[in-house]
């Protein structure tokens, strides 16, 4: 279970027959393969295909055990989080996590499948959990940090009964790397893959979490840049980092299921090899550092952008067509002369994220998949949801008055109304086939973020019950705010319209819990990666009286505040940025 320094990345086998055959069947026989020997399977993948996905500085990692392969309807034999006494540095926390995994190493438990946390109590010292996962090496990682962090969390609630009356500090962001057990499918997400998560969380377990994100559009075909995420893709880390208010918490998962082919000895050995390669030295300052733009170009072109979006109009005013909003979407693609590393300019794109979620989802060997979206596609406590309903957009004001005038035109206009009012009645009608009570409130009214200004409107319901979860992600998703109205119309629009694979991008981003699972929009987002670029993904609501060049200047924008990280002349300190920005709101 060791890692090896080898310049191959690792290439997982997939959980069943069926994925093997998605992977293989397009494999020509007279192409070359190569053979990767799983532990109880042998992988034929085809070098022509896969290419690019072999060379990585990465190490090669033991195979990691896909949990979409389990029995959806039976939880795992154990779930158990475990809090030790706090520290006052990361050394000493992996210490003495180390020191508890060898302990649980010598005494292991008599269940064939399980999961367990290990926690510190917060390490006396707070350090962002970006700092820290820039300084990591391993694949996969993920980030994740909420947009209301103002609620506390019960992060001492172990279920070995250990530090339940201590406070309970706000979690503000979470950072991990390894896979205890991750979630990939190429095809569409099912109520049984929700099953085979939940299999592995528990409400006695909250922090036990599977980060993670959907593509957009499941029905479609997974382009080379995408492959590696699959049609959803989750993990639950083996090593996490919280940043919580003043001080930080390390925590270690280790999860096994003997019908997996991941046993616990295995399960604990590749967790004490991903300790191995923790570093411990944690830049206090994330920038972007200057690079030379080589290239960039958008897909589609204005020209062809103009067209689309007539052709769109075209349709919507036709009496011949249901269809009444599509939105349309761009492809930006800067080449810079240097790797850009996505998590510095996440760590950028962070100092602008009043009101937004921060993310960045990487599967092994795959580019990085981060963004700052400022919308939620639901949040559920319990039994309580919300969902955000949010379209119309203009740029903040240079002043006060400016701004002031930019509001008055958002709030009056209107196209915006009309596709505003689409988006938020549609949300209500999907939360009233599985809540009771749905409230708005506001109705309508203004968010402002450090660049742009949306109509918005907040949502709420309580669920009749838990298992209804999955009915309100594949009922929400996609809301009329990336997809339009109808639903199928748009959906089948876009595929007919659009040159290029959305991916991730627009799909749900976020984390199932065992008590509260949360999703934003993966919107204002990008694919960075070694040898890819950075791909820029915007998108413009198209209805009844849209101006093509108009959405053309508002994709500029959305797309803006990754462009100008990457084209600034000198480094650009996050740090600065925010002292800089004022408190516009």
């Amino acid at each position: 279970m060791a890692t090896m320094a080898c310049s191959f990345t690792r290439l997982t086998a997939p959980a069943s027959a069926n994925d093997r055959r998605l992977l293989t069947s397009s494999i020509p026989a007279t192409t070359e393969r190569l053979a990767f020997r799983s532990r109880h399977k042998f992988l034929s993948i085809s070098t022509a295909k896969y290419q690019r996905y072999v060379k990585c500085s990465y190490a090669v990692e033991a195979e990691a055990m896909n949990g979409c392969g389990g029995k959806p309807e039976d939880p795992v034999e154990m779930c158990e989080t475990r809090t030790l006494p706090a520290v006052t540095t990361p050394e000493m926390a992996v210490t003495q996590l180390n020191s508890a995994i060898l302990g649980l190493k010598d005494d292991p438990p008599r269940f064939g499948s399980g999961i367990i946390r290990l926690q510190q109590v917060p390490i006396l010292q707070q350090i962002e959990a970006l700092s820290w996962l820039q300084a990591q090496h391993q694949l996969p990682r993920c980030f994740f940090s909420g947009r209301d962090q103002s609620n506390s969390l019960d992060l001492f609630n172990a279920s070995n009964g250990e530090c339940n009356s201590r406070p309970s500090p706000n979690l503000l962001n979470v950072a991990g790397i390894g896979s205890a057990v991750f979630f990939r499918k190429f095809r569409p997400f099912t109520l049984d893959d929700w099953r085979c998560i939940r299999r592995f969380l528990s409400k006695d377990c909250p922090l036990i979490r599977a980060y993670g994100a959907m593509r957009f559009d499941a029905r479609t075909d997974i382009s080379s840049e995408w492959e590696k995420f699959g049609s959803f893709y989750f993990v639950v880390p083996q090593v996490e980092f919280d940043e919580l208010e003043g001080s930080s918490m390390l925590a270690t998962t280790i999860a096994w299921d003997d019908s997996l082919l991941m046993s616990w000895g295995e399960a604990v050995e590749g967790l004490l090899a991903t300790l191995r390669q923790i570093s411990f030295f944690v830049k206090s300052q994330k920038e972007v550092p200057k690079t030379v733009v080589l290239s960039k170009n958008h897909v589609p072109t204005k020209a062809s952008w103009e067209l689309a979006v007539k052709k769109a109009l075209r349709m919507i005013n036709s009496r011949d067509s249901d269809l009444v909003k599509v939105v349309l979407a761009r492809k930006s693609s800067v080449v810079t002369d240097t790797d850009i590393d996505p998590i510095a300019l996440l760590a950028c794109l962070q100092a602008e994220g009043q009101n937004a979620y921060q993310f960045c989802i990487q599967p092994p060997g795959a580019p990085a998949f981060i963004g700052n979206t400022p919308e939620q596609l639901f949040h559920r406590k319990h039994l309580n949801i919300s969902s955000d309903a949010l379209a119309g957009t203009r740029a903040r004001g240079e002043s006060h008055l400016l701004d002031l005038q930019k509001e008055h035109d958002l709030l009056t206009r209107a196209k915006d109304d009309l596709e505003f009012t689409i988006v938020r009645e549609s949300i209500r009608r999907k939360l009233e086939l599985i809540c009771d009570h749905v409230i708005i409130d506001p109705m309508k009214e203004i968010r402002k973020f450090p660049k742009v200004q949306h109509l918005y409107a907040k949502l709420t319901g309580k669920l009749r019950s838990e298992e209804d979860e999955f009915d309100i992600l594949s009922s929400l998703h996609p809301t009329p705010a990336v997809g339009g109205l109808p639903t199928q119309d748009a959906c089948l629009f876009i595929t007919e319209t659009e040159m290029f694979d959305r991916g991730m991008y627009a799909g749900p981003v976020g984390w199932f819990g065992g008590r509260e699972t949360e999703f934003a929009v993966g919107i204002r987002s990008a694919l960075v990666g070694k040898g890819l670029g950075t791909l820029i993904y915007a998108g413009a609501g198209i209805v009844e009286g849209t101006n093509p060049s108009s959405e053309w200047e508002e994709l500029e924008l959305k797309a803006s505040q990754f462009v100008k990280l990457i084209e600034h002349d000198t480094p650009f300190s996050y740090r600065q940025e925010i002292k800089s920005m004022g408190t516009m709101k």
